[in-house]
Protein backbone atom coordinates (compact mmCIF):
# COMPACT_ATOMS: atom_id res chain seq x y z
CA UNK A 1 0.00 0.00 0.00
CA UNK A 2 1.40 3.43 -0.92
CA UNK A 3 2.64 5.46 2.09
CA UNK A 4 0.26 8.31 1.26
CA UNK A 5 -2.79 5.99 1.40
CA UNK A 6 -1.64 4.60 4.73
CA UNK A 7 -1.38 8.12 6.22
CA UNK A 8 -4.86 8.96 4.92
CA UNK A 9 -6.31 5.82 6.51
CA UNK A 10 -4.62 6.54 9.85
CA UNK A 11 -5.90 10.10 9.86
CA UNK A 12 -9.41 8.89 9.03
CA UNK A 13 -9.25 6.39 11.88
CA UNK A 14 -8.12 9.06 14.34
CA UNK A 15 -10.89 11.43 13.22
CA UNK A 16 -13.46 8.62 13.60
CA UNK A 17 -12.24 7.81 17.10
CA UNK A 18 -12.31 11.48 18.10
CA UNK A 19 -15.86 11.87 16.76
CA UNK A 20 -16.97 8.71 18.58
CA UNK A 21 -15.38 9.87 21.84
CA UNK A 22 -17.01 13.28 21.54
CA UNK A 23 -20.38 11.78 20.70
CA UNK A 24 -20.21 9.35 23.62
CA UNK A 25 -19.42 12.20 26.01
CA UNK A 26 -22.30 14.33 24.75
CA UNK A 27 -24.87 11.72 23.81
CA UNK A 28 -27.41 13.21 26.21
CA UNK A 29 -26.76 16.80 25.15
CA UNK A 30 -29.16 16.75 22.19
CA UNK A 31 -31.87 15.04 24.23
CA UNK A 32 -31.57 17.60 27.04
CA UNK A 33 -31.72 20.48 24.57
CA UNK A 34 -34.75 18.93 22.85
CA UNK A 35 -36.58 18.44 26.15
CA UNK A 36 -35.84 21.99 27.25
CA UNK A 37 -37.10 23.42 23.97
CA UNK A 38 -40.33 21.41 24.25
CA UNK A 39 -40.99 22.80 27.74
CA UNK A 40 -40.20 26.38 26.72
CA UNK A 41 -42.44 26.20 23.64
CA UNK A 42 -45.36 24.04 24.78
CA UNK A 43 -45.77 24.39 28.56
CA UNK A 44 -49.10 25.97 29.52
CA UNK A 45 -47.40 28.94 31.20
CA UNK A 46 -44.40 30.90 30.03
CA UNK A 47 -41.18 29.52 31.53
CA UNK A 48 -37.86 31.29 31.87
CA UNK A 49 -35.19 29.11 30.15
CA UNK A 50 -32.61 30.08 32.80
CA UNK A 51 -34.86 28.65 35.49
CA UNK A 52 -35.11 25.36 33.61
CA UNK A 53 -31.36 25.21 33.10
CA UNK A 54 -30.57 25.81 36.78
CA UNK A 55 -33.22 23.30 37.81
CA UNK A 56 -31.64 20.69 35.54
CA UNK A 57 -28.17 21.43 36.95
CA UNK A 58 -29.49 21.09 40.51
CA UNK A 59 -31.19 17.81 39.62
CA UNK A 60 -28.01 16.37 38.12
CA UNK A 61 -25.85 17.30 41.11
CA UNK A 62 -28.50 16.02 43.54
CA UNK A 63 -27.71 12.54 42.24
CA UNK A 64 -24.28 12.81 43.88
CA UNK A 65 -23.40 13.43 47.53
CA UNK A 66 -24.81 16.27 49.65
CA UNK A 67 -21.67 18.40 49.26
CA UNK A 68 -21.58 18.40 45.46
CA UNK A 69 -23.79 20.96 43.80
CA UNK A 70 -24.37 23.74 41.31
CA UNK A 71 -23.75 27.35 42.35
CA UNK A 72 -25.68 29.87 40.20
CA UNK A 73 -24.30 33.33 39.37
CA UNK A 74 -26.24 35.12 42.11
CA UNK A 75 -24.60 32.90 44.75
CA UNK A 76 -21.17 32.30 43.24
CA UNK A 77 -19.94 35.87 43.83
CA UNK A 78 -20.73 35.60 47.53
CA UNK A 79 -19.07 32.16 47.65
CA UNK A 80 -15.87 33.57 46.13
CA UNK A 81 -15.90 36.45 48.61
CA UNK A 82 -15.95 33.99 51.52
CA UNK A 83 -13.05 31.99 50.09
CA UNK A 84 -11.01 35.05 49.09
CA UNK A 85 -11.60 36.56 52.52
CA UNK A 86 -12.73 39.95 51.25
CA UNK A 87 -15.64 41.71 49.60
CA UNK A 88 -16.31 45.16 48.09
CA UNK A 89 -18.22 47.36 50.51
CA UNK A 90 -17.88 49.87 53.36
CA UNK A 91 -17.03 47.52 56.24
CA UNK A 92 -19.84 47.50 58.76
CA UNK A 93 -21.66 44.84 60.77
CA UNK A 94 -25.42 45.37 60.74
CA UNK A 95 -28.61 43.81 62.07
CA UNK A 96 -32.33 44.48 61.71
CA UNK A 97 -33.65 47.09 64.13
CA UNK A 98 -36.63 45.57 65.95
CA UNK A 99 -38.64 48.78 66.01
CA UNK A 100 -38.09 50.27 62.55
CA UNK A 101 -37.37 46.96 60.74
CA UNK A 102 -34.48 48.77 59.07
CA UNK A 103 -30.77 48.01 59.17
CA UNK A 104 -28.94 49.15 62.31
CA UNK A 105 -25.18 49.51 62.66
CA UNK A 106 -23.68 47.11 65.19
CA UNK A 107 -20.00 47.92 64.76
CA UNK A 108 -17.84 49.29 61.93
CA UNK A 109 -14.84 47.16 60.96
CA UNK A 110 -11.64 48.74 62.35
CA UNK A 111 -9.89 50.87 59.74
CA UNK A 112 -12.75 50.48 57.25
CA UNK A 113 -14.34 53.33 55.26
CA UNK A 114 -17.39 53.07 57.55
CA UNK A 115 -15.22 53.56 60.64
CA UNK A 116 -13.32 56.47 59.08
CA UNK A 117 -16.61 58.10 58.04
CA UNK A 118 -17.75 58.09 61.67
CA UNK A 119 -20.54 55.47 61.64
CA UNK A 120 -21.52 54.57 65.19
CA UNK A 121 -23.16 51.54 66.81
CA UNK A 122 -26.90 52.12 66.91
CA UNK A 123 -27.10 54.24 63.75
CA UNK A 124 -30.22 53.26 61.78
CA UNK A 125 -29.85 53.32 57.97
CA UNK A 126 -32.97 55.11 56.69
CA UNK A 127 -31.90 55.50 53.05
CA UNK A 128 -29.19 54.41 50.61
CA UNK A 129 -28.36 56.89 47.83
CA UNK A 130 -31.68 58.61 48.50
CA UNK A 131 -33.75 55.41 48.34
CA UNK A 132 -35.66 54.71 51.56
CA UNK A 133 -34.97 51.37 53.22
CA UNK A 134 -38.35 50.99 54.93
CA UNK A 135 -40.27 47.96 53.65
CA UNK A 136 -37.33 46.99 51.40
CA UNK A 137 -35.92 43.44 51.75
CA UNK A 138 -32.74 43.46 53.79
CA UNK A 139 -30.85 41.61 51.06
CA UNK A 140 -31.71 44.42 48.63
CA UNK A 141 -30.54 47.11 51.08
CA UNK A 142 -27.22 45.30 51.57
CA UNK A 143 -26.85 44.98 47.79
CA UNK A 144 -27.32 48.74 47.42
CA UNK A 145 -24.70 49.48 50.07
CA UNK A 146 -22.13 47.15 48.51
CA UNK A 147 -20.51 48.06 45.21
CA UNK A 148 -17.26 48.30 43.30
CA UNK A 149 -14.21 49.46 45.20
CA UNK A 150 -13.46 53.11 44.44
CA UNK A 151 -17.10 54.19 44.14
CA UNK A 152 -19.09 55.94 46.87
CA UNK A 153 -22.41 55.42 48.61
CA UNK A 154 -24.51 57.94 50.57
CA UNK A 155 -26.22 56.65 53.71
CA UNK A 156 -28.96 58.58 55.47
CA UNK A 157 -28.69 57.78 59.17
CA UNK A 158 -30.96 58.28 62.15
CA UNK A 159 -28.72 58.75 65.18
CA UNK A 160 -29.72 58.76 68.84
CA UNK A 161 -29.66 62.26 70.32
CA UNK A 162 -29.85 63.91 66.90
CA UNK A 163 -33.29 65.23 65.81
CA UNK A 164 -32.56 65.37 62.09
CA UNK A 165 -31.31 62.60 59.75
CA UNK A 166 -27.62 62.65 58.84
CA UNK A 167 -26.20 62.08 55.34
CA UNK A 168 -22.78 60.43 55.20
CA UNK A 169 -20.84 59.83 51.97
CA UNK A 170 -18.65 56.74 52.25
CA UNK A 171 -16.11 55.42 49.73
CA UNK A 172 -16.30 51.70 49.00
CA UNK A 173 -13.22 49.49 49.26
CA UNK A 174 -12.25 45.82 49.42
CA UNK A 175 -13.06 44.79 53.00
CA UNK A 176 -11.28 41.89 54.67
CA UNK A 177 -13.62 39.30 56.22
CA UNK A 178 -12.74 38.59 59.83
CA UNK A 179 -11.98 34.91 60.36
CA UNK A 180 -9.77 35.26 63.45
CA UNK A 181 -11.62 36.77 66.43
CA UNK A 182 -10.88 37.29 70.11
CA UNK A 183 -12.92 37.62 73.29
CA UNK A 184 -13.84 41.32 73.21
CA UNK A 185 -13.07 44.42 71.15
CA UNK A 186 -11.00 47.42 72.17
CA UNK A 187 -12.39 50.93 71.75
CA UNK A 188 -10.94 51.08 68.22
CA UNK A 189 -12.70 47.82 67.27
CA UNK A 190 -9.59 45.60 67.27
CA UNK A 191 -9.74 42.29 69.13
CA UNK A 192 -8.21 41.38 72.48
CA UNK A 193 -6.91 37.81 72.27
CA UNK A 194 -7.16 36.78 75.89
CA UNK A 195 -10.09 36.14 78.20
CA UNK A 196 -11.20 39.27 80.04
CA UNK A 197 -12.12 37.22 83.08
CA UNK A 198 -8.84 35.27 83.01
CA UNK A 199 -6.18 37.40 81.26
CA UNK A 200 -3.42 34.78 81.46
CA UNK A 201 -5.49 32.59 79.12
CA UNK A 202 -5.22 33.33 75.41
CA UNK A 203 -8.44 33.00 73.44
CA UNK A 204 -8.69 32.87 69.62
CA UNK A 205 -11.81 32.01 67.63
CA UNK A 206 -11.48 30.73 64.09
CA UNK A 207 -14.76 31.20 62.23
CA UNK A 208 -13.60 29.93 58.82
CA UNK A 209 -10.44 29.05 56.87
CA UNK A 210 -9.86 31.67 54.17
CA UNK A 211 -6.89 33.12 52.30
CA UNK A 212 -6.02 35.53 55.12
CA UNK A 213 -6.64 33.22 58.08
CA UNK A 214 -3.05 32.03 58.57
CA UNK A 215 -1.61 35.56 58.49
CA UNK A 216 -4.35 36.86 60.81
CA UNK A 217 -3.67 33.99 63.22
CA UNK A 218 0.01 34.91 63.38
CA UNK A 219 -0.95 38.50 64.16
CA UNK A 220 -3.26 37.26 66.91
CA UNK A 221 -0.38 35.31 68.47
CA UNK A 222 1.83 38.39 68.28
CA UNK A 223 -0.89 40.38 70.05
CA UNK A 224 -1.45 37.75 72.75
CA UNK A 225 2.31 37.24 73.35
CA UNK A 226 2.43 33.55 74.38
CA UNK A 227 4.95 32.94 77.15
CA UNK A 228 4.90 36.60 78.16
CA UNK A 229 1.32 37.77 78.58
CA UNK A 230 -0.47 34.41 78.38
CA UNK A 231 0.36 30.98 79.79
CA UNK A 232 -1.95 28.87 77.60
CA UNK A 233 -4.20 29.14 74.55
CA UNK A 234 -7.81 28.18 73.79
CA UNK A 235 -8.60 27.82 70.08
CA UNK A 236 -12.37 27.98 69.64
CA UNK A 237 -13.45 26.18 66.45
CA UNK A 238 -17.14 25.92 67.31
CA UNK A 239 -19.41 26.69 64.39
CA UNK A 240 -16.47 26.75 61.95
CA UNK A 241 -17.84 25.13 58.78
CA UNK A 242 -14.44 24.84 57.09
CA UNK A 243 -12.99 26.57 54.06
CA UNK A 244 -9.63 26.21 52.37
CA UNK A 245 -7.59 23.06 52.97
CA UNK A 246 -4.39 25.07 52.47
CA UNK A 247 -5.33 27.43 55.33
CA UNK A 248 -6.00 24.51 57.70
CA UNK A 249 -2.66 22.93 56.76
CA UNK A 250 -0.84 26.24 57.33
CA UNK A 251 -2.32 26.61 60.81
CA UNK A 252 -1.45 23.01 61.72
CA UNK A 253 2.10 23.64 60.53
CA UNK A 254 2.37 26.55 62.97
CA UNK A 255 1.77 24.19 65.87
CA UNK A 256 3.37 20.93 64.64
CA UNK A 257 7.08 20.45 64.06
CA UNK A 258 6.83 17.24 62.03
CA UNK A 259 4.49 14.49 60.86
CA UNK A 260 1.51 13.98 58.60
CA UNK A 261 -1.24 16.58 58.85
CA UNK A 262 -3.81 15.08 56.47
CA UNK A 263 -4.03 12.97 53.33
CA UNK A 264 -6.67 12.70 50.63
CA UNK A 265 -7.89 9.60 48.81
CA UNK A 266 -9.83 9.34 45.58
CA UNK A 267 -11.64 6.47 43.85
CA UNK A 268 -11.00 3.02 45.26
CA UNK A 269 -9.04 4.52 48.16
CA UNK A 270 -6.06 5.62 46.06
CA UNK A 271 -4.07 8.34 47.82
CA UNK A 272 -4.14 11.60 45.87
CA UNK A 273 -2.10 13.87 48.12
CA UNK A 274 -0.58 14.20 51.57
CA UNK A 275 0.49 17.21 53.65
CA UNK A 276 3.25 17.17 56.27
CA UNK A 277 4.40 19.65 58.90
CA UNK A 278 7.69 21.37 58.26
CA UNK A 279 10.36 21.92 60.93
CA UNK A 280 9.76 24.94 63.14
CA UNK A 281 6.66 26.18 64.97
CA UNK A 282 5.08 29.48 65.99
CA UNK A 283 4.46 28.18 69.53
CA UNK A 284 6.84 26.17 71.73
CA UNK A 285 6.04 22.46 71.60
CA UNK A 286 5.22 22.42 75.33
CA UNK A 287 2.98 25.50 75.29
CA UNK A 288 -0.48 24.34 76.54
CA UNK A 289 -3.24 24.42 73.90
CA UNK A 290 -6.90 23.42 74.10
CA UNK A 291 -9.15 23.18 71.03
CA UNK A 292 -12.91 23.68 71.46
CA UNK A 293 -15.18 21.92 68.93
CA UNK A 294 -18.90 21.31 68.60
CA UNK A 295 -21.40 19.54 66.34
CA UNK A 296 -21.20 22.38 63.79
CA UNK A 297 -17.41 22.29 63.32
CA UNK A 298 -16.82 20.75 59.90
CA UNK A 299 -14.37 20.05 57.10
CA UNK A 300 -11.15 22.11 57.46
CA UNK A 301 -11.82 22.70 61.17
CA UNK A 302 -12.06 18.92 61.63
CA UNK A 303 -8.77 18.45 59.79
CA UNK A 304 -7.15 20.97 62.14
CA UNK A 305 -8.56 19.39 65.32
CA UNK A 306 -7.83 15.83 64.17
CA UNK A 307 -4.19 16.59 63.36
CA UNK A 308 -3.56 18.21 66.75
CA UNK A 309 -5.36 15.37 68.51
CA UNK A 310 -3.53 12.57 66.69
CA UNK A 311 -0.16 14.22 67.39
CA UNK A 312 -1.20 14.89 71.01
CA UNK A 313 -0.43 18.57 70.53
CA UNK A 314 -3.67 19.84 72.06
CA UNK A 315 -6.53 18.69 74.26
CA UNK A 316 -9.85 18.48 72.40
CA UNK A 317 -12.87 19.65 74.42
CA UNK A 318 -16.57 19.84 73.53
CA UNK A 319 -18.79 17.80 71.23
CA UNK A 320 -18.25 15.38 68.39
CA UNK A 321 -17.80 17.30 65.14
CA UNK A 322 -19.99 17.28 62.02
CA UNK A 323 -18.20 14.60 60.01
CA UNK A 324 -17.60 16.31 56.67
CA UNK A 325 -14.45 14.70 55.32
CA UNK A 326 -14.81 15.22 51.58
CA UNK A 327 -12.77 17.32 49.14
CA UNK A 328 -14.63 19.49 46.63
CA UNK A 329 -13.19 20.92 43.42
CA UNK A 330 -14.68 24.15 42.12
CA UNK A 331 -15.14 23.97 38.34
CA UNK A 332 -16.14 27.34 36.94
CA UNK A 333 -18.81 27.55 34.24
CA UNK A 334 -20.11 30.32 31.98
CA UNK A 335 -16.82 32.15 31.96
CA UNK A 336 -16.51 32.18 35.75
CA UNK A 337 -20.07 33.35 36.49
CA UNK A 338 -21.27 30.05 37.97
CA UNK A 339 -19.64 26.83 39.11
CA UNK A 340 -19.92 23.16 39.98
CA UNK A 341 -18.79 21.92 43.38
CA UNK A 342 -17.84 18.29 42.85
CA UNK A 343 -16.47 15.84 45.40
CA UNK A 344 -13.21 14.31 44.22
CA UNK A 345 -11.70 12.78 47.36
CA UNK A 346 -12.00 12.18 51.11
CA UNK A 347 -9.86 13.45 54.01
CA UNK A 348 -7.97 11.01 56.24
CA UNK A 349 -6.46 11.73 59.64
CA UNK A 350 -2.78 11.15 60.51
CA UNK A 351 -3.99 8.09 62.45
CA UNK A 352 -5.35 6.63 59.20
CA UNK A 353 -8.99 7.08 60.21
CA UNK A 354 -11.64 8.54 57.91
CA UNK A 355 -13.16 11.86 59.01
CA UNK A 356 -16.24 11.55 56.81
CA UNK A 357 -19.62 10.45 58.11
CA UNK A 358 -20.94 8.07 55.48
CA UNK A 359 -24.58 7.76 54.57
CA UNK A 360 -26.42 5.63 57.15
CA UNK A 361 -23.42 5.84 59.50
CA UNK A 362 -24.05 5.00 63.15
CA UNK A 363 -22.88 6.91 66.20
CA UNK A 364 -20.66 3.96 67.08
CA UNK A 365 -18.79 4.28 63.75
CA UNK A 366 -15.47 6.12 63.55
CA UNK A 367 -16.15 9.52 61.93
CA UNK A 368 -15.56 13.16 62.77
CA UNK A 369 -13.49 14.23 65.75
CA UNK A 370 -14.52 13.28 69.28
CA UNK A 371 -13.48 15.15 72.39
CA UNK A 372 -10.69 13.52 74.39
CA UNK A 373 -11.87 10.98 77.01
CA UNK A 374 -13.48 12.78 79.92
CA UNK A 375 -13.57 16.12 78.08
CA UNK A 376 -16.89 15.76 76.24
CA UNK A 377 -19.44 18.47 77.04
CA UNK A 378 -22.64 18.24 74.98
CA UNK A 379 -24.94 21.25 75.27
CA UNK A 380 -28.70 20.94 75.27
CA UNK A 381 -30.46 23.31 72.87
CA UNK A 382 -31.35 25.89 75.54
CA UNK A 383 -27.78 26.18 76.81
CA UNK A 384 -26.40 26.33 73.26
CA UNK A 385 -28.75 29.21 72.39
CA UNK A 386 -27.83 31.06 75.59
CA UNK A 387 -24.13 30.69 74.84
CA UNK A 388 -24.63 31.83 71.24
CA UNK A 389 -26.59 34.93 72.28
CA UNK A 390 -23.95 35.88 74.83
CA UNK A 391 -21.13 35.45 72.36
CA UNK A 392 -22.92 37.45 69.69
CA UNK A 393 -23.59 40.34 72.07
CA UNK A 394 -20.01 40.42 73.36
CA UNK A 395 -18.81 40.64 69.75
CA UNK A 396 -20.49 44.03 69.34
CA UNK A 397 -19.95 45.40 72.86
CA UNK A 398 -16.92 47.73 73.21
CA UNK A 399 -14.50 47.04 76.05
CA UNK A 400 -15.38 50.22 77.95
CA UNK A 401 -19.06 49.30 78.00
CA UNK A 402 -18.23 45.75 79.02
CA UNK A 403 -16.01 46.95 81.88
CA UNK A 404 -18.78 49.25 83.07
CA UNK A 405 -21.11 46.26 83.34
CA UNK A 406 -18.53 43.93 84.88
CA UNK A 407 -19.76 41.65 87.59
CA UNK A 408 -18.33 38.44 88.94
CA UNK A 409 -18.73 35.71 86.27
CA UNK A 410 -21.22 33.06 87.29
CA UNK A 411 -20.62 29.46 86.28
CA UNK A 412 -24.00 28.19 85.06
CA UNK A 413 -25.69 25.84 87.52
CA UNK A 414 -27.41 23.88 84.79
CA UNK A 415 -26.06 20.39 84.27
CA UNK A 416 -24.87 19.91 80.66
CA UNK A 417 -26.82 17.37 78.69
CA UNK A 418 -25.34 13.96 78.11
CA UNK A 419 -25.07 12.59 74.57
CA UNK A 420 -28.21 10.57 75.30
CA UNK A 421 -30.14 13.72 76.27
CA UNK A 422 -29.24 15.65 73.14
CA UNK A 423 -28.06 13.52 70.19
CA UNK A 424 -25.56 15.01 67.81
CA UNK A 425 -26.98 16.55 64.67
CA UNK A 426 -27.10 14.24 61.67
CA UNK A 427 -24.82 14.87 58.70
CA UNK A 428 -27.69 15.76 56.38
CA UNK A 429 -29.12 18.37 58.73
CA UNK A 430 -27.98 21.96 58.06
CA UNK A 431 -26.36 23.95 60.87
CA UNK A 432 -28.90 26.03 62.77
CA UNK A 433 -28.43 29.81 62.73
CA UNK A 434 -27.28 31.81 65.73
CA UNK A 435 -30.50 32.89 67.46
CA UNK A 436 -31.35 36.52 68.13
CA UNK A 437 -32.06 37.45 71.70
CA UNK A 438 -35.68 38.25 72.41
CA UNK A 439 -36.24 41.96 72.98
CA UNK A 440 -37.37 41.44 76.55
CA UNK A 441 -34.65 38.89 77.38
CA UNK A 442 -31.49 40.41 78.92
CA UNK A 443 -28.15 38.98 77.83
CA UNK A 444 -25.61 38.12 80.52
CA UNK A 445 -22.38 39.41 78.99
CA UNK A 446 -20.35 37.48 81.58
CA UNK A 447 -22.05 34.12 81.20
CA UNK A 448 -19.50 31.36 80.64
CA UNK A 449 -20.89 28.41 78.75
CA UNK A 450 -20.08 24.92 80.05
CA UNK A 451 -17.86 24.03 77.07
CA UNK A 452 -15.69 27.11 77.53
CA UNK A 453 -15.63 26.57 81.28
CA UNK A 454 -14.33 23.02 80.74
CA UNK A 455 -11.69 24.29 78.32
CA UNK A 456 -10.49 26.81 80.91
CA UNK A 457 -10.28 24.11 83.61
CA UNK A 458 -8.32 21.74 81.34
CA UNK A 459 -5.94 24.48 80.27
CA UNK A 460 -5.21 25.50 83.88
CA UNK A 461 -4.47 21.87 84.71
CA UNK A 462 -1.98 21.70 81.81
CA UNK A 463 -0.41 25.02 82.76
CA UNK A 464 0.03 23.88 86.37
CA UNK A 465 1.45 20.50 85.27
CA UNK A 466 3.94 22.29 83.02
CA UNK A 467 4.99 24.63 85.80
CA UNK A 468 5.73 21.66 88.06
CA UNK A 469 7.86 20.01 85.37
CA UNK A 470 9.86 23.21 84.74
CA UNK A 471 10.69 23.59 88.42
Amino acid sequence: MPRRNLIVLLLAALVSLACYWRASRNRFGDTFSQAMNIVVQDYVDEVEPRRLFEGAMDGMMDQLDMYSGYTPPQEYLQFKEQIDGEFPGIGVMVEVDEKSKQLKVLVPTPGSPAAKAGLRPGDVIEAVNGHATADVPISEVVKRIKGSAGTTVTLTLRRKGRPEPLDVVIPRANIAIESVLGDVRRADGTWIFHLQGDPRIGYVRLTTFAERTADDFRRALDDAKPGQDIDGLILDMRGNEGGLLSAAVDLCDMLLDEGLIVSTRGREGVEKSSYHAKPGTDLPADFPVVVLVDRYAASASEIFAAALQDHQRAAIVGERTWGKGTVQNIEELEGGKSALRITIATYWRPSGKDIHKRRNAKDSDDWGVRADPGLEVVLAKELWEKSARTRRQRDVTPLAELEAKRTKPVVPPEKPATPQDEPATSANEPPIPVPDAAEDEPVDLFYIDPQLQKAIEVLHERIDAGAVKRT
